[in-house]
Formats: C-alpha cells, sequence, structure tokens
C-alpha cells in the first residue's frame, strides 16, 4: 500500500524500548522481515556481515548495541508504522527521551531470562513522564531460562500492576510453539520460528483452564473503563462481551497509559506478527492524542495544534544526524499542517526563517525523496542550517513554540588534544558536528590549562564519541583519564555588599548592591534563581539585569575548587547609584564583587555526582560485589532474586569510584556479572573526600 493511501487513524509512531540486550533491535529486524522490507533478518552480532538493518553505524556492528534512535517506515494489514529502534545502554538515555517526546506509542521488549532490568525501568519512567502508551513484548522466553510468568512477575513488582497477558505462551523454554490469544480463544502455532505464517487451532486441552482463568482477568479490568459495558458484564457474565467489544475496551484502557497488554516469544520469530498485530489494534494514531500545545511567540499566548493537514504547520526537530552523503539530516515530528520541500519555515526557537530543501524518509541509513510531509508523520529534512534538537518549525504566518526537550548535564569529562597541527582544525569542526546530533556532548575550552575539554553521560558515550572522531572525521587525538563534574552549592544564608567605584580622572565608575545569598530547594528545577527585591529606585532597573549577570558568570567559576555553582538564590535587595559615574559594566563588576564576599560566607561545599547501581550477579558471587561496593563508599539499598537464578543488588556508589568498574565486576565474577548505573543525584563530598579535590584541582 503506497503511504499517501494510509489514513491519518491507521499511522502508528512507536519507539521500541528496553534494557540493553534486551532484544530490541532484533524484534524490529523481525518487525521489518515480516513486513516485507527485509528479505532476511539481520543479525546484531555473530556471523552476519550486513549487521541489523537499524544498526548501521560501524561502532553498533562492532559493539552489537544500538547507539543512535534508527528511523524506520513499515507497512502492516493497512496500517503505515514509522518504527524507532531506540538505544538500551544507559550511557545513551537521551537519545530515548528525545525518541518518546515524538511518539504515540511504544513496545516496551524484556528479556524473558532477566525480567525487569535497570535501564527498563529508566525507559519506562520516561514513557510515563510523556504519558506514551505501551504494550509490553517478553522476549527470549524459548531460550533457557527464559520464563514468561517470572518476567510477568517482575513486571507487576517493579512497573505496574495493571499489565495483563494478551496472549500466553504455548509450552516452555525451547519447546515453546506459539500462544494462545485471549481475545478471539485460538491457538497461534508454529513448527519452528522462521515459518512463513502462524497456524490458527484449538487451544490445547491442558491450557483450556488456565487460558480461561486468564481471559476472565483480562476481560474483568478491560471493562472496568466503559460504565455500559460494565453493567453488561455483571449482569449477563463475560459471554455477553462481544469480541468487537474486548478489543475496543481494551484500546481504551491502553491509550489512557496506564494498562498495558503483555505477549511474549522470540523476537526473531513468527510470533512478531502478533506483536504487530497489538500495535495496529490497540497503539495510538496522531488522532487519538492530544493536540500539540505551545506558545505564540508574538503574544505570549498558549495556542494548540490538531494533527490536522488544514492547520498551521507545527513540527519539532528531535534529532539531528550527519550524514556522508547529504550532510546533515533533521529528524521532525509533524505535529499539523503540510512541510513542502523547498518551502520557508520558521525556526520559532532561534526567530529566523530556513528553507526546507529535500525531504527524505529513512530507512535507517537508506533514503527515499519526498515531496512532503503531513501532519502526523516523521522524516528527516535536508537544508537546515540552525536548527538543533528541541526547536520548533512553524509557518512563519502562524507562528508557534512547542515545548523542547530538556536533558541532564553530562557527569564524566576528558581532556583531549590532537594529535597534529593537521588534526586541530579537523578536531574542531568534529566536535561542533557531534555536538550538534547529541545533546548530552558539551565541549569547553578550560580556561587555565588551554585544554579542549570533552563531557559525556559516561565512560562508554564518551569512547565512541572518540572513536567517532578518528572514523567520521579522520582526526587523531591524545585522550586524558576520564574527571568527575563536581559541582559546588550553599547550606547557608550570608549578606554581601559588593561595591565597584573608581574615580581616575574624567568620568569614573561607580556601582553598588547588596545581596543576599541563600540555597535553592533541592528539588528545584533552576539552578540559579535571580530575584529583584529593590523599592524605588535605588538601583535603577536598566542596571539590574547586569547584577544578575556579573553574578551568574561568577557563580560558573565557584569558589571552593572552580567549579560551577548550584542551587543557588540571589536577592538583590539594596543599593546605590550614582547620575554621572554609574554604568552597566559598573553594577555587572558589583554583582561579581558581591559573589565574591558573600558566597565564602553561606556555608559552600563541593557536591558529587552519585549513580544509581544495579548489578546482577550470580550467588556465588553476591558477598564479592557487595564488598566491593562498600569499598568504592557506596549504599546499598536492596537485594532480591531475579529469574535465571540470580541476585540483583541495587544501591549508590559515587561516580569517582565507579570508572572501570565494568572490567573491574567482569574480573570479580570470571565473567558472570553484569552492571549498569545512571545518575542519580548530586550530594554533598565527605571533607576528607573533598581535601583531595580541593588539593588535586589546585596543583
Amino acid at each position: 500500500m503506497a503511504a499517501k493511501d494510509v489514513p491519518l487513524k491507521d499511522y502508528r509512531n512507536i519507539g521500541i524500548i528496553a534494557h540493553i540486550d534486551a532484544g530490541k533491535t532484533t524484534t524490529t529486524e523481525g518487525i521489518l522481515y515480516r513486513t516485507g522490507i527485509n528479505h532476511k533478518i539481520g543479525l546484531v552480532k555473530g556471523d552476519d556481515p550486513a549487521g541489523a538493518t537499524t544498526d548501521w553505524m560501524a561502532q553498533e556492528k562492532e559493539r552489537g548495541i544500538t547507539i543512535t534512535s534508527a528511523a524506520v517506515t513499515a507497512f502492516w494489514k493497512g496500517h503505515k508504522i514509522n518504527i524507532i529502534d531506540t538505544p538500551g545502554h544507559i550511557d545513551f538515555t537521551a537519545e530515548v527521551e528525545r525518541s518518546l517526546r515524538v511518539l504515540d506509542g511504544a513496545v516496551t521488549v524484556f528479556d524473558g531470562k532477566m525480567g525487569v532490568e535497570a535501564q527498563t525501568e529508566t525507559v519506562w519512567r520516561q514513557a510515563n513522564k510523556y504519558g506514551v502508551p505501551r504494550i509490553c513484548f517478553i522476549n527470549k522466553i524459548n531460550q533457557i531460562g527464559g520464563d514468561f510468568w517470572k518476567s510477568l512477575e517482575s513486571i507487576h513488582n517493579r512497573l505496574s500492576k495493571q499489565a495483563f497477558p494478551v496472549h500466553i505462551p504455548i509450552g516452555f523454554e525451547k519447546d515453546i510453539n506459539g500462544v494462545v490469544d485471549l481475545i478471539d480463544m485460538k491457538a497461534y502455532t508454529y513448527t519452528d520460528y522462521a515459518d512463513k505464517e502462524l497456524i490458527p487451532g484449538e487451544i490445547p486441552a491442558d491450557m483450556l483452564e488456565k487460558a480461561k482463568h486468564a481471559r476472565s482477568l483480562l476481560v474483568e479490568n478491560a471493562v472496568e473503563a466503559d460504565d455500559e459495558l460494565m453493567m453488561k458484564f455483571l449482569d449477563e457474565g463475560e459471554d455477553a462481551i462481544t469480541t468487537e467489544e474486548l478489543k475496543a475496551a481494551l484500546r481504551s484502557r491502553v491509550l489512557a497509559g496506564d494498562f498495558f497488554l503483555v505477549t511474549g516469544g522470540d523476537g526473531r520469530g513468527v510470533i512478531v506478527e502478533k506483536v504487530l498485530d497489538l500495535v495496529a489494534d490497540f497503539l495510538p494514531s496522531p488522532l487519538d492524542i492530544e493536540a500539540a500545545q505551545g506558545k505564540n511567540p508574538k503574544t505570549g499566548n498558549v495556542e494548540e495544534r490538531k494533527s490536522d493537514v488544514s492547520e498551521p504547520l507545527a513540527a519539532l526537530a528531535f534529532k539531528i544526524a550527519t550524514d556522508p552523503f547529504v550532510g546533515k539530516l533533521i529528524f521532525i515530528r509533524v505535529y499539523s499542517g503540510t512541510l513542502k520541500a523547498g518551502s520557508y519555515v520558521l525556526n520559532t526557537t532561534t526567530g529566523n526563517k530556513e528553507r526546507v530543501g529535500r525531504i527524505v524518509r529513512m530507512h535507517a541509513d537508506k533514503r527515499e525523496d519526498i515531496d512532503e510531509i503531513k501532519a502526523g508523520d516523521i522524516a528527516a529534512v535536508v537544508g537546515l542550517k540552525d536548527t538543533f534538537t528541541g526547536a520548533t518549525l512553524a509557518d512563519p504566518a502562524h507562528p508557534i513554540q512547542l515545548e523542547g526537550i530538556e536533558f541532564q548535564e553530562p557527569p564524566v569529562s576528558i581532556a583531549v588534544e590532537p594529535k597534529t597541527k593537521a588534526d586541530q582544525e579537523k578536531m574542531g569542526i568534529a566536535l561542533q558536528r557531534l555536538a550538534e546530533e547529541d545533546p548530552t556532548f558539551r565541549v569547553h575550552t578550560d580556561e587555565e590549562t588551554g585544554q579542549t575539554i570533552m563531557s559525556g553521560m559516561g565512560e562508554l558515550h564518551l569512547d565512541i564519541l572518540i572513536d567517532r572522531m578518528k572514523r567520521e572525521f579522520n582526526v587523531e587525538a591524545n585522550v586524558g583519564e576520564p574527571q568527575v563534574a563536581y559541582r559546588e552549592t550553599i547550606r547557608g544564608v550570608a549578606e554581601a555588599q559588593g561595591k565597584h567605584a573608581k574615580q581616575s580622572g574624567g568620568r569614573g565608575q561607580y556601582g553598588d548592591v547588596w545581596i543576599r545569598f541563600e540555597p535553592l530547594p533541592e528539588d528545584s528545577a533552576e539552578t540559579f534563581e535571580f530575584v529583584d527585591e529593590i523599592k524605588g529606585g535605588v538601583v535603577p532597573q536598566e542596571y539590574r539585569p547586569a547584577v544578575q549577570k556579573g553574578i551568574r558568570d561568577t557563580l560558573t567559576g565557584g569558589v571552593i575548587a572552580g567549579y560551577p555553582m548550584i542551587n543557588v538564590k540571589a536577592t538583590l535587595y539594596d543599593g546605590s547609584y550614582h547620575d554621572v559615574d554609574s554604568s552597566e559594566l559598573a553594577f555587572n563588576l558589583a554583582g561579581v564583587l558581591a559573589v565574591k564576599e558573600g558566597i565564602p560566607k553561606a556555608k559552600p561545599v563541593l557536591l558529587e555526582p552519585v549513580m544509581k547501581v544495579e548489578v546482577s550477579t550470580p550467588e556465588e558471587f553476591m558477598g564479592d560485589v557487595i564488598g566491593d561496593l562498600n569499598a568504592r563508599r557506596g549504599r546499598i539499598d536492596a537485594m532480591e532474586d531475579i529469574p535465571g537464578g540470580a541476585k540483583l543488588v541495587r544501591g549508590f556508589v559515587p561516580l569517582a569510584s565507579m570508572f572501570g568498574y565494568t572490567n573491574d565486576i567482569r574480573s570479580m565474577s570470571q565473567g558472570r556479572a553484569a552492571s549498569t548505573m545512571e545518575l542519580a543525584q548530586y550530594e554533598e563530598v565527605p571533607p576528607n573526600v573533598a581535601q583531595e579535590v580541593i588539593e588535586k584541582r589546585s596543583k
């Protein structure tokens, strides 16, 4: 079916999300094979030289992991499905975050041998944040240790009690050969996972009672959202509910975002056809989601854009990729209106007009030129020079600014320097391009040492970026040891005067302010807040922004060890000025002096990033793992059993103690334990450790 023949109600914009190694990319490959896009299933690792379709970067093929979100368009039973296969490694969480921002639904993939894992919880929270309805696919239940029911139990314990099987597996581990569909109460079986199609038939006699019980539970919970259906269920019983009524009730519950249908099987096999059916039947179309909201940059009023081609254009750029053949690709989701190739659009984030060169539909790294992209669709645009992640593109006559995408500050840094003079210029271009693509990657120059500092979400993240610099931009570089991105803050309240007064012939300089410094609440969304409490005109209005800028700029250098200060509230409450000698510069310098005078009195402390760490380990290594985490200044939060007879240890450990941990844990457990970590929060550094950090910094 051609794309133009598909009505908007049959579009599905979905993400495949999960923990690393749960089988997201393999499931996506299975979907592409079953929808006719691929003639065979690409393998993520192993003997397949082509590799997986959506893992097209060299590093992805080598490491067997997904790094960037790949976009693919497929068709299934009259539905057009835009699929984004997102990364599972914790260092690339931002890729998941920005994909979920523009998706309407998601398939959450679980490793049937492990159940819910650390990154599963993270992506689940992200999906909750953006209100993305999900279906659950428990993968690998056909492998040794795979267990559908234990994995379902871990979903109930760690994610949601509102998760209900819609299919239950026939068989166990290697003997699995299909599912019972609880909606139409039929068995769908296969003789080999690579079969061309599922064979419908009767439910095996030994499963009939279990299937009836599971269906009753499903029906009972489905009708809760519909009063009329609930009364019919109570008055006439489960058999009175028709298949159509049940499907409509289930869809209504799934779309609410807090009810999850669960299926399971082998992501490589014919069973993914049942996953595709669930996507088509139960996940939302662009018409099912709420109208996009944004601010009119001219009036400041909140406006809506419905998913309709007759509305003015509103689109969000959610990803930047550098293509070796066409240059910068901007992936966009169009919420309303139509975006045409060759047209001019307004980037309301920058205020600049830009021309759309080409529009391409992406099939991972392959491209198909199209003339336009309409409301509800996802594609990539070539030719936009000043558009970055989170930018809104709008009709110049009807501007709107959609909500952007917020990203965490990266906690790990390394110093990098070019090996030769020739590498120097190339490195600058490479770093700029990589920073454009990846909003969690930051680059700055250390003013004291002159070194270029790269900051990212973890060691793997930075390792991949260095590797990409070498391969894609031919830059050879020397790389320093990973460094922790410490922060500073204050625990007390202090008031200070900042007075800048100079008179040396001619016009002088005069700025005088009194500032009160105090901590912001730890859960504050802002890292710095400036409050203006000036009564009357003791500090004229036009000089107050200069005071704010002087304070903000000085706080970026800290007072203890030169690290940026966070969670500081600065209140300007008094001051004085001179009719002739006062200026913006003088008041800026007064703000600087107030910081230097006041912050040291406000009980400044050093903060360090603390990581949420999860380690899965065979029981015999449990004592070593816990002892090692304690030695790294860790706090053990919980220990529990997980499928496969292993143990899960959860805790919080300072990032400074965790460099090289992946290799250490392998050595400690004969290669059988695995770990993940993500930034949890910043905490105060113990005095003895703080002293070491300060001394090291001052050298």
